[in-house]
């Protein structure tokens, strides 16, 4: 249990530091990806704002639950089964949501895509956390 909950705290810091430069990073290569946050749906208010910065935390503590209940399923060096993981995270969840979110809310076929990627990309950096921290 020690462990699940290090690997979760140290994701969940690290999702903190990266979605914090991928914002930047977006802010700066993508200013028409970046237009379309100034919708009002993407704003809920002062008091429910906070919640955003929980994000990364709760995301890596579910998924660190869900690497110590799979790990046995993933074969190789652990930087490949890290990266099992998140890929199957990413298909198994991350997609679904994305294809419900495209075709149930007005947003951009590319805001959408990003949003995939992303999620994709901090299941791996998870997995690559967990597989390290809790073989």
């Amino acid at each position: 249990m020690k462990k699940v909950l290090l690997s979760g705290v140290m994701a969940g810091f690290v999702l903190l530091a990266i979605s914090y430069l991928v914002l930047f990073v977006t802010i700066k290569g993508f200013p028409g990806l970046v237009e379309e946050y100034y919708n009002p749906i993407f704003w809920p208010g002062g008091d429910r704002a906070m919640l955003f910065f929980a994000h990364p935390f709760v995301l890596a503590f579910c998924l660190s639950w869900f690497w110590e209940r799979s790990k046995n399923q993933y074969a190789g060096k652990w930087w490949f089964r890290g990266a099992e993981m998140g890929l199957v995270y990413g298909v198994v969840a991350t997609l679904p949501s994305m294809w419900i979110t495209f075709s149930a809310i007005s947003v951009s076929l590319v805001m959408v895509l990003s949003w995939l990627l992303y999620g994709i990309v901090q299941a791996i950096i998870c997995g690559l956390i967990f597989a390290r921290i809790n073989p």
